[in-house]
């Protein structure tokens, strides 16, 4: 499985491509909090998994989704981290989707399959007159943009047009992240299209446990490069993880400085390197709100027994605030670098 930044910065089967692809789904670095729920009745830590459940990582007790719920009610902003193209992550999304609807929230959905240049045809496709189903997928750029079958996400796309929900698109501009992925970041902020979508401004904030992981495992899964392309890679990385957290902090504060009660929480649905170990994207949130943001990740991995010791290690390292074991992909399970 290749991530989709790559497939947007660099040609189809490119040995980058694929390199960068693991690594983005390996992304690690320092873990965060998470307010419990007092309320919830768990059981001692797990000894044995199994497709369905919810693991808090701090405890390694299993709770259930509607044991989840009072937790997720009280929260600003909610982080999926999914394996790209598996529906029974999207079939989960769609869960915490209908338990925060009927706690009387009403959430704000954010996708990393949508760029900021595709919002204009999100809104009109979800609105009252609507688009053609073909026409959006041209507006919006799916094949260029994400690819692969746009049927794997409509379902949730979906359920924000039925529920009347919001839906807003988390990724930089293609042309943005390409542009720093082939310059670097300091030639690539000079460029039209930075200035274009409010990125030439930004303070791109150096991570040093978020630098050492991104670029160890473009070496670990593909040695042999150059460091300056490492390096611009890199970039490409933090632009886009610090857009979506742009993106977020945004709706954060639109929800906040709102009169309506029952809005949000933002619910934002990512691969799950952009979750993991609450660094890539929460920690870039949680900084731009100036650490005023109450907040949760939930990493969802696909489960079976030959992956025992896998999921154990996710728990042990404190991948997420809670890990979600699903049912494989009929694509299988992911490749991972190690």
């Amino acid at each position: 499985m290749t991530s989709m930044l790559t497939a947007w910065i660099l040609p189809s089967g490119s040995r980058w491509q694929a390199a960068m692809g693991v690594a983005l789904l390996s992304l690690a670095a320092a873990c965060a909090g998470v307010e419990r729920n007092e309320s919830a009745q768990l059981d001692g830590p797990v000894s044995h998994f199994k497709i369905g459940q919810i693991i808090e990582t701090a405890t390694g007790q299993s709770l259930s989704l509607e044991q989840l719920g009072p937790i997720l009610r009280r929260q600003e902003v909610i982080y999926l981290g999914e394996e790209h193209h598996n529906r029974f992550h999207i079939e989960a999304a769609r869960m915490v989707v209908d338990q925060l609807i009927a706690g009387g929230r009403r959430p704000v959905l954010a996708m990393e399959m949508f760029g900021w240049d595709g919002q204009a045809a999100l809104d009109q496709y979800l609105g009252p007159e609507g688009l053609d189903r073909e026409a959006f997928l041209t507006a919006v750029q799916w094949k260029q943009n994400w690819g692969g079958p746009f049927e794997d996400y409509e379902p949730l796309v979906q359920l924000a047009k039925e529920r009347h929900l919001s839906l807003v698109a988390m990724n930089p501009p293609k042309m943005v992240v390409r542009k720093v992925a082939k310059q670097g970041l300091e030639e690539a902020r000079r460029s039209p299209e930075m200035e274009q979508w409010g990125m030439q401004g930004e303070v791109f904030v150096e991570d040093s446990a978020y630098r050492a992981r991104i670029l160890h495992q473009l070496k670990a899964c593909h040695d042999g490069g150059q460091d300056a392309m490492y390096q611009k890679m890199y970039e490409a990385s933090m632009v886009r993880d610090e857009g979506m957290a742009k993106t977020l902090v945004a709706q954060v504060r639109n929800v906040r400085n709102g009169d309506d009660r029952p809005a949000g929480p933002l619910l934002s649905y990512t691969g799950g390197g952009h979750v993991q170990y609450n660094l890539p994207v929460p920690k870039r949130v949680a900084r731009r709100l100036d650490g005023e943001v109450r907040q949760v990740s939930i990493y969802l991995t696909s489960f079976d027994h030959s992956r025992t010791e896998e999921v154990r290690e996710l728990l042990n390292d404190g991948i997420a605030d809670y890990v979600w074991l699903t049912s494989v992909s009929p694509e299988g399970p992911p490749r991972r670098c190690r």
